[in-house]
């Protein structure tokens, strides 16, 4: 596939498909190991979308988060007051879904479950100790709403990761995420967005949404608010290190999750999403390939990977029999339309 020059627009309808995209993509490769992959799919930088074309959870839940988020933002402005009430349902209503039934995450469901007490604080239903990548696999929209501040993408991403995954490396990986789409999406050059990334998480090292996360740091051992954040965002600044030290040094026939994890846990599936976003930035196509054929979470990998690449190239950058095909492919579109508007 050749890909046109890069244009400005519709970023939020490219970053949408690219992550469903890499879900299924990733789908089937979940839990093999890369020779499996191989042996199962040929090589990989000739990878084709399943027929069908069927995502996870991933999905699922980024589509949640994304109508919760129209929801509020129809009504009036983005705040955790506005914002709780409609992602907590949201979040609920996947839970018990008949079509939830993509293998979900453990925390994702139990969290759900006690999010379904309306009497129950969500900081009570929050799993304090998991910093799984579900926190941050379906955080893409708050890098393409509009007409946010940094505060209100910041803590939302923050409180949409706490509803599930309370851990403070969920909550910063969640908030640099949304953070790096969000500069994807308004032109930064990736050359620099690493760096541009390590000086956001050193900003933003001890600072506290109390407005969107409430008491949620006393669920915790830390002895304050700043010592709790700053946990999670030592994290992500070891993990971006990895991929600073990866870019470097890695070939890119080799599984990415070697240099920066195998993406079970937040900060490295964002860590070796941009790994594999930054390793083919001109051909977003083979950068979904290879997010796919690693030895880790597959599908969440695979889906950053798709969020990041089309939140920087548009929808142009996937082919159009993919695009057609994606299961909720009109979902994703209409989302993505609104806010690209």
């Amino acid at each position: 596939m050749t890909l046109p020059t890069r244009t400005a627009g519709r970023a939020a309808t490219g970053s949408l498909l690219g992550l469903a995209l890499g879900d299924a993509l990733g789908c089937p490769t979940e839990f093999d190991n890369v020779p499996a992959i191989l042996a199962k799919c040929g090589p990989w930088r000739e990878m084709e979308l399943p027929e069908p074309a069927l995502i996870t959870d991933d999905t699922q839940m980024t589509l949640a988060l994304g109508h919760a988020l129209r929801e509020v933002t129809d009504r009036g402005p983005l705040d955790a007051a506005h914002l709780h009430r409609p992602l907590r349902e949201a979040f609920v209503a996947w839970s018990v879904s008949p079509e939830n039934n993509r293998a979900p995450g453990h925390t994702c469901l139990r969290a759900c479950e006690l999010l379904a007490d309306p009497d129950l604080p969500w900081q009570d239903a929050s799993r304090i100790g998991s910093k799984g990548c579900g926190a941050n696999m379906r955080v893409a929209p708050l890098g393409l709403l509009p007409h946010l501040s940094d505060e209100q993408r910041a803590g939302a991403a923050q409180l949409q990761a706490g509803l599930t995954h309370g851990h403070p490396t969920a909550l910063a990986a969640s908030d640099l995420t949304a953070h790096a789409i969000r500069l994807l999406a308004t032109g930064t050059d990736p050359a620099g967005l690493v760096g541009r990334l390590r000086s956001y998480a050193l900003d933003n090292r001890d600072t506290y949404h109390r407005r969107w996360l409430g008491d949620l740091w006393t669920r915790s051992h830390d002895a304050s608010p700043g010592a709790f954040v700053a946990r999670g965002w030592d994290d992500c600044l070891a993990a971006l290190e990895r991929v600073r030290d990866a870019l470097r040094t890695v070939s890119p026939e080799t599984d990415p999750c070697l240099a920066t994890g195998e993406g079970w846990i937040a900060e490295e599936a964002l860590a070796t999403a941009l790994l594999c976003f930054l390793l083919f930035v001109d051909e977003p196509v083979t950068a979904l390939r290879r997010a796919a054929c690693t030895a880790g979470d597959s599908d969440s990998i695979a889906a950053l990977t798709g969020a990041l690449a089309g939140a920087y190239h548009g929808p142009d950058a996937w082919p159009h029999d993919w695009a057609d095909r994606i299961e909720y492919e009109s979902q994703l579109v209409t989302l993505g339309a609104l806010w690209d508007a």
